[in-house]
């Protein structure tokens, strides 16, 4: 059965827009005869915590209810974006305003009414979200039935953006370019890229540009005939050549050599190579895709990196989250990698404890998903007898349990409880109490860098929840 999320406004008296609740003309009553003429369940939510509460577990249409384009506005549309970027919410405003309704567009609202609204109108807007929402319900389990996604581990927002990416580009033969912080699984990303392709069934090269000397990378990529150099006593085949009619990935691009950059940019416009030391021209029939962890721009402006050759690579831009910015996805990664471990091994599949799984989510991990397979791997083949690995099996740096962790007392501490007894005159409570809440919030905000995102993260809070008590802190003070 169909079904959307309402929102009870605590400030109003009605559901959705309160105009005049003993009247048929109502938006309450209009919604509510909506919803039972075209058979929606209509699940009502005391709050907008209560709403994204609801979107974790089910990508439903929402309509809620605003006086305005208040304060509030602005994070719920984050969260809704985070929590369920596919959830098209329908805002009904009890005052008609044309400038919010413009804001509430712009900031991601799906359609927009005011107090006016006829039973057409309404039928016909939820009818197209929820229709949205299967559209993207459909597609989602197509993408991910599909052998490439499985290269993918994760279904946060941040990796349901990147595998929607590579369903779009794949099919294509544009040159990508792919960036993102090291260990973040570019590589894992080019993977899915050819697999995706009508390439799938020819050659993926892979050339790490870094790892190759640079006297001898001209010869590794177009080739080189015989007499070219000294050791050269037959002619060679270069990678290029290899990748003919597949897919070449240039791995850590930023450091190719200068000189090169001319030659390699030549094979991206012309699609021809020319072999070191040869005079003949040889057509390739390859896609390109290049990943870096440097700024390119950078080192453009820096003049390290040709810019001609910079917009020749980032045709299609693919960016790599890192595992801070997706942090959901930690559990599904850690059991993967010990699932992978065991099989490769011969060993007894293994459970991971809560409190582990917990320790390893709280990590901020700076070598992101290449530091968190590692770790596994080795607390996995460190405990190769274990039924379930626990926190201590976990080879981490020390404060590994503090490093995203807020509520932890340290001698200066503004949180710290007092540990006399209570004064014969007594405390302020609520003062107390909003002490050390402060000293909560501060702490999570100060480790976070004031990213209120990831400081609601570590604090196990929805984001909205975060903002409304710093607002409501303030406006104590």
């Amino acid at each position: 059965m169909n079904k959307i999320i309402q929102f009870r406004s605590p400030n109003q008296n009605s559901l959705i827009a309160y105009i005049d609740h003993e009247t048929e003309e109502g938006l309450e009553q209009r919604i509510r005869f909506v919803a039972e003429e075209q058979g929606i369940a209509l699940l009502e939510a005391a709050s907008l915590d209560m709403v994204l509460s609801y979107l974790a577990s089910d990508p439903t249409p929402v309509v809620v209810q605003f006086s305005g384009f208040g304060p509030e506005v602005r994070p719920f549309f984050d969260s809704v974006s985070q929590i369920s970027p596919d959830t098209p919410v329908i805002v009904m405003l009890d005052r008609a305003s044309v400038q919010d309704a413009v804001r509430f567009v712009r900031n991601g609202a799906f359609d927009c009414f005011g107090p006016g609204a006829s039973l057409g109108e309404l039928t016909g807007a939820l009818q197209a979200a929820l229709d949205h929402c299967a559209k993207r319900k459909a597609a989602r389990k197509v993408l991910e039935c599909e052998p490439w996604r499985k290269s993918l581990v994760g279904k946060s927002p941040a990796m349901e953006k990147v595998a929607k990416t590579i369903s779009l580009i794949a099919p294509r033969n544009s040159t990508v370019l792919i960036t993102g912080e090291s260990g973040t699984g570019k590589e894992m990303a080019a993977k899915a890229i050819h697999q995706a392709s009508s390439r799938a069934k020819r050659p993926m090269i892979s050339v790490n540009c870094s790892a190759l000397p640079e006297h001898l990378i001209e010869a590794e990529l177009f080739g080189h005939v015989k007499g070219a150099f000294t050791g050269a006593a037959n002619n060679r085949v270069g990678r290029f050549e290899q990748a003919d009619g597949g897919t070449i990935f240039l791995d850590e691009i930023g450091d190719f050599p200068f000189h090169l950059q001319a030659k390699l940019l030549r094979v991206l416009q012309e699609r021809e190579i020319q072999r070191l030391g040869g005079t003949e021209t040889v057509k390739i029939d390859v896609r390109v895709i290049a990943a870096t962890n440097a700024d390119l721009l950078k080192k453009v402006e820096e003049g390290t990196f040709r810019e001609d050759l910079y917009y020749r690579l980032n045709v299609i831009p693919l960016h790599m989250p890192s595992l801070r910015e997706r942090v959901s996805d930690v559990p599904s990664l850690v059991n993967h990698f010990v699932k992978k471990v065991c099989t490769a091994e011969g060993l007894t599949p293994m459970e991971v404890s809560a409190g582990a799984m917990q320790s390893l989510c709280d990590y901020s991990w700076p070598g992101n998903v290449r530091q968190l397979e590692n770790v596994v791997e080795q607390a996995v083949v460190m405990n190769a007898d274990s039924e379930c690995l626990s926190a201590s099996d976990f080879c981490l740096p020390s404060g590994v349990r503090t490093e995203r962790s807020a509520p932890v007392s340290t001698p200066a501490s503004p949180i710290s409880a007092p540990k006399s007894n209570l004064p014969e005159e007594g405390v302020d409570f609520t003062a107390l109490l909003r002490q050390f809440e402060r000293g909560i919030l501060d702490q999570a905000l100060m480790k976070a860098q004031g990213n209120k995102t990831l400081a609601a993260e570590m604090l196990g809070l929805p984001r909205t929840t975060l903002v409304n008590k710093l607002r409501a802190l303030e406006s104590a003070a």
